[in-house]
C-alpha cells in the first residue's frame, strides 16, 4: 500500500480520499480551510499537515482536487508548494478542473525534479466521488498513468487515458461543452411540455426510451419540474470549466457557439442569485406557463 499525500478535502478531494483508506493505504491530508481537514482526520484517520510541502514530504504519491489554476499553482509551486519536497521518481496526479496550460506547466516543472504527472479531471460530481464511481479522464506519459491507474482505481468506475499531458483537461472540457448543450435542449423541452399541459411523467416515459435520452434527462427531469436545484454541480462551477473551454477554442482554432451562448444563460442564472444552484437550474431562466 502507497503512501500518499491528499491536498484538498472538499465536497469531491473527502469522499475520494476516504476510498483511499479503505483501500488501505496511509494518508496525509491538506486543506486550505483546516477545519475541513480536521474533521476528516477525525472521521477517516490519518495525519493532518500544515501546509502541501509538509504533506508532500516524503509521499510516493501527491494527489491535489483544489479549485482553479491559481489555488493548483499554489500548493504545487509557491511557497510551501508540494513540489519542493516530492521525493525523485515520485508521482503527481491533479484531479482538479483547470486550464491545459497549467497541465502542461505542471508537467514541465515536475520533469525537472523527476517527478511523474497525470492530468485527472473527473466526471460524476459528489454522488460519483461518494459512491467511488467517479468518470476519470487522464492526460500524461503511458508511465504515469500506469503507475496512477490502480491508485484512482479506489474511487473510479471508468479511467481512460486519452492522450498526452493537457489531454486529460481538454477531454474535460469536452465533457462540459455536451453538458451544456444537453441541458439547455432539456430545459426548453420541459418547458415546451409545461406549455402544452402535457403530463410531464408521461413525457419522461415516451421520451427517455428513445434518441433524446441521457443521464441529465434520467436524473434531473423531475427535479427540474418542481425547481428543485439544491444539489449536485454548481453553476458557478460550470462557468469556470466553460470558461476553460471557451479559452482554450481561441487556442486551437475550435468553434462553439452553443457553449458559449449557454456560458452567458448560466450568467442570467447567476446574476439571480443562483450561482450555488445545481446546473440543472439552467431551466429557471426560461418562463414557465403552466
Amino acid at each position: 500500500m502507497a503512501k500518499i499525500a491528499f491536498i484538498g478535502i472538499g465536497v469531491m478531494g473527502g469522499p475520494m480520499a476516504g476510498h483511499l483508506v479503505k483501500a488501505g493505504h496511509e494518508l496525509t491530508v491538506y486543506n486550505r480551510s483546516r477545519a475541513k481537514a480536521e474533521a476528516w482526520v477525525s472521521a477517516h484517520g490519518g495525519t493532518l499537515a500544515d501546509n502541501p510541502a509538509d504533506a508532500a514530504r516524503g509521499k510516493e504519491i501527491v494527489i491535489t482536487c483544489v479549485g482553479n489554476d491559481d489555488d493548483l499553482a499554489s500548493v504545487t509551486m509557491g511557497r510551501d508548494g508540494a513540489f519542493s519536497t516530492m521525493p525523485s521518481g515520485s508521482l503527481f496526479i491533479d484531479h482538479t478542473t483547470v486550464s491545459a496550460r497549467i497541465a502542461r506547466q505542471l508537467s514541465v516543472e515536475a520533469e525537472g525534479h523527476a517527478i511523474q504527472v497525470v492530468d485527472a479531471p473527473v466526471s460524476g460530481g459528489q454522488a460519483g466521488a461518494e459512491k467511488g464511481k467517479l468518470s476519470i479522464m487522464c492526460g500524461g506519459s503511458e508511465q504515469a498513468f500506469a503507475a496512477a491507474e490502480s491508485i484512482m482505481s479506489a474511487y473510479a468506475g471508468r479511467i481512460v487515458h486519452v492522450g498526452r499531458t493537457g489531454a486529460g483537461q481538454t477531454t474535460k472540457m469536452c465533457n462540459q461543452i455536451a453538458i451544456a448543450g444537453v441541458l439547455e435542449g432539456l430545459s426548453e423541452a420541459l418547458r415546451f411540455a409545461q406549455a402544452s399541459r402535457l403530463d410531464l411523467d408521461k413525457v419522461y416515459e415516451a421520451i427517455s426510451g428513445g434518441a433524446a435520452q441521457s443521464w441529465q434527462m434520467d436524473n434531473r427531469w423531475a427535479t427540474m419540474a418542481v425547481d428543485d436545484f439544491d444539489f449536485g454541480f454548481a453553476v458557478d462551477w460550470m462557468r469556470k470549466d466553460l470558461g476553460l473551454a471557451i479559452e482554450e477554442a481561441r487556442t486551437n482554432g475550435a468553434t462553439i457557439p452553443v457553449a458559449a451562448l449557454v456560458d452567458q444563460f448560466y450568467a442570467e442564472v447567476q446574476a439571480a442569485g443562483g450561482g450555488r444552484n445545481d446546473t440543472s437550474s439552467l431551466v429557471s431562466r426560461l418562463p414557465k406557463r403552466t
